[in-house]
């Protein structure tokens, strides 16, 4: 029995319905949630419990219910006009997922009591794709990857680079982004989640996190931030798959690769290539950092003659086709990987291709 509760008033039923369902089809939703379409109902139950978030459409905020005990009072607003400035006001006809991380900052600005605690023995694995070698579609990969992996599962992708190049994906002025998320871990680990939540954007079927705006953030993050962040994700339970779109820019890399069950290093076929990809195993290699190494799976990726110009699309093309094998052999964890043998391979990549993923 959760000990918040989030009342719900609006005299447009089916509204009333449809938003109650959403926030209750939250796995941690914070609030033991009731609805009403009846003013005069609701005022019985407010007379008679405590409520700690109180949700009221427009059309149904009466002089009555303006007196109404609550801890916190949420209008939300039908006609675009703020009438009510000493109470906090949320547009009701956006998105039904933006009014839940609305409701949700509201919520934290004045929750008292503990909140949902974590979910015990994560099942998420962190997907990892990283590559000495520039400009090898790393991106474009870890995206359709992630797109594919969410058709079936819950999917998280965040980006590590300095500049992600993505405009459908950077944040605008007023949202934050990933280096914002790095901040708030500051919070005890409950309150972290929901300030996540809030924070959590989706492009399809994929949720993801704004890349950061300014590279610099990122050189200022420890590799121990990275890695406490990972492991908050990983408790939290939330996701069957988090995709890690990672660089040399960020602190505690080798550390990051070692938590991911998997991890993916594209390549080409020159020699410039052949010699980062044959220095970074050797780096590797020397810190003992053999295990990253052992489940890995390199690929050169043939030339494509379109790329999906949205991340939306790219389930459809030639790289979808050609990553759609791979989704498959992480979906089936210990199927032979795709015969892939790149040429000039070393001992530990033959193993790899013969598909030892320790």
């Amino acid at each position: 029995m959760k000990s918040h509760t989030m009342v719900l008033c609006d005299t447009e039923e089916e509204y009333a319905q449809h938003m109650t369902e959403f926030i209750k089809s939250h796995r941690d939703v914070p609030w033991e949630v009731y609805t009403y379409t009846d003013v005069d109902k609701l005022a019985d139950f407010i007379g008679k419990e405590a409520v700690d978030l109180l949700v009221v459409a427009e059309r149904a905020y009466t002089e009555e219910v303006r007196k109404l005990p609550a801890l916190k009072t949420v209008l939300l607003n039908e006609s675009g006009v703020i009438r009510y400035g000493t109470i906090r006001n949320v547009n009701k006809y956006q998105a039904a997922e933006e009014v839940y991380k609305e409701l949700l900052g509201v919520y934290m600005e004045v929750a008292q009591a503990p909140l949902p605690k974590l979910s015990e023995g994560s099942h998420t694995k962190l997907i990892g794709m990283f590559s000495p070698v520039k400009r090898c579609l790393q991106t474009s990969f870890a995206l359709t990857l992630g797109q594919m992996l969410a058709d079936r599962n819950r999917v998280l992708y965040l980006n590590f680079e300095h500049y992600a190049g993505n405009r459908e994906l950077l944040p605008d002025a007023q949202e934050r982004d990933l280096a914002d998320v790095v901040f708030f871990l500051g919070s005890d680990s409950d309150k972290f989640l929901l300030r996540l939540q809030t924070m959590v954007q989706k492009k399809g079927r994929m949720d993801y996190v704004p890349p950061v705006r300014t590279g610099w953030n990122l050189l200022e993050v420890t590799g121990e931030e990275w890695l406490e962040l990972l492991r908050r994700i990983g408790d939290w339970g939330e996701y069957d798959y988090v995709i890690l779109d990672l660089s040399e820019n960020i602190q505690g890399l080798f550390p990051i690769l070692r938590l991911c069950s998997r991890v993916f290093t594209l390549t080409k076929d020159d020699r410039a290539a052949r010699g980062k990809v044959a220095q970074y195993e050797q780096v590797l290699s020397l810190y003992e950092y053999e295990d990253v190494l052992n489940k890995t799976s390199q690929y050169r990726l043939p030339r494509f003659r379109h790329l999906p110009e949205s991340v939306e699309q790219m389930t459809k093309g030639d790289l979808a086709d050609y990553v759609r094998r791979v989704a498959e052999e992480v979906l089936h964890e210990g199927m032979e990987p795709v015969e892939e043998r790149p040429e000039g391979k070393g001992a530990v990549q033959s193993r790899l291709w013969e598909g030892d993923y320790r």
